[in-house]
């Protein structure tokens, strides 16, 4: 267990880490509109481990697509990279 709620990520292997992500997000928007208002900030808490466990595993895959990124952004506009 990671904590008083959630999954130790560092216990899972690489399939159901990605299962876990997968079905965090997946649940998140009910969970934000029907849930529980004060329940919220600790689900938030508790998937922390989880969405912290993926990217060491998945550098490769979590990288920021260079458009996600002001300077890639700007690139792609034609605009002054340099501050």
């Amino acid at each position: 267990m990671a904590g008083k709620f959630g999954l130790d990520p560092h216990r899972l292997d690489d399939v159901a880490l990605e299962r876990e992500l997968r079905y965090l997000y997946a649940t998140r928007e009910e969970t934000f509109f029907h849930g529980h208002a004060p329940g919220a900030p600790e689900s938030h808490r508790a998937h922390a481990p989880v969405r912290a466990g993926v990217r060491p595993r998945f550098r490769e895959r979590t990288k920021a697509d260079a458009l996600r990124t002001r300077k890639g952004s700007r690139s792609q506009a034609g605009q002054s990279t340099g501050r």
